[in-house]
């Protein structure tokens, strides 16, 4: 087993691979979804798709794949969890990589809300609509990476999927302490957090997390998110609802079939979790 790290996607990616081949191959796997995904790439062809004045654009299969993905995690969120907020994440100021400094002088006046529609590869928009794929594509990439063969540990950002039943992850507070251990097996676990990025819009603080029922920033008393799941997709949907339901996310995460355990550090530093968490030594 290799033990790979290298830069993707805006993030680090933290990989176990079987041999070097599927190292050089979980690579190269990063780097074509990037090159279709990215936001922060005008070469890229979601870039060239949320450039396009037309109102319905065909897209390739493999961001068709991505697209549908985001479709069932916005209809298994109740729209809460929604790539269309691409205009409300700009329009607040991050429409650039963090690492090039955010800010803004004023809070935006009014921002549309999102509509698009996805048929097979026929994507639909509304005038004001553009997709952030973000975390959604990060999950989306680690899921097909390991079924794919080419890693049995994978995490882009906060995204894991294992295909190790030994996998246990420490998941980190805001302050990089080890919060719980989780045993996390064959399966995923993705952490959502409003600590992370943050720049000052105005006198305001914000994060990058845009809530669609406002197309502002979120307000939450939950500092982070994570959340266990069969799928890193799932369960980046899964940890960005809970940060959403705010102070509801853990019932809404115990009450939910497909979210198999969540945990939150609260604004205070306190940890809570869903009953029945299997947690590690």
């Amino acid at each position: 087993m290799i033990h790979v790290t290298f830069p993707a996607m805006g993030t680090g990616i933290d990989a176990w691979c079987p041999d070097r081949e599927s190292a050089a191959g979980l690579r190269h796997w990063f780097e074509d979804v990037e090159s279709i995904c990215s936001r922060f790439r005008p070469d890229s062809e979601l870039s060239r798709v949320n450039r396009s004045a037309h109102d319905e654009v065909v897209v390739s299969s493999l961001l068709s794949e991505v697209m549908a993905g985001a479709d069932r995690l916005r209809s298994l969120t109740d729209g809460l969890v929604d790539v269309g907020v691409g205009m409300g994440v700009s329009e607040w100021g991050y429409d650039r990589s963090f690492d090039e400094g955010l800010g803004l002088e004023e809070i935006p006046s009014s921002v549309s809300f999102p509509h698009w529609t996805l048929d097979g590869r026929r994507l639909a928009r509304s005038s004001g609509t553009t997709i952030d794929l973000g975390g959604v594509a990060k999950g989306w990439s680690c899921d097909r990476a390991v079924e794919r063969g080419l890693a049995t540990v994978v995490s882009a950002g906060g995204d894991m999927r294992s295909d190790d039943p030994g996998t246990i992850v420490s998941v980190l507070d805001p302050w990089g302490e080890i919060a719980v251990r989780l045993r996390v097996g064959i399966g995923a676990l993705a952490t959502s957090s409003t600590t992370r990025r943050r720049w000052k819009v105005g006198d305001l603080e914000v994060c990058h997390l845009i809530d669609p029922r406002t197309m502002a920033p979120i307000d939450t008393p939950i500092l982070s998110a994570s959340v266990m799941a069969r799928s890193a997709l799932d369960a980046e949907a899964g940890a960005k609802t809970v940060l959403l339901r705010g102070e509801h996310g853990l019932a809404w995460a115990e009450e939910t079939a497909w979210v198999e355990a969540a945990v939150v550090v609260w604004h205070d530093g306190s940890v809570y979790a869903t009953p029945g968490i299997e947690v590690a030594v």
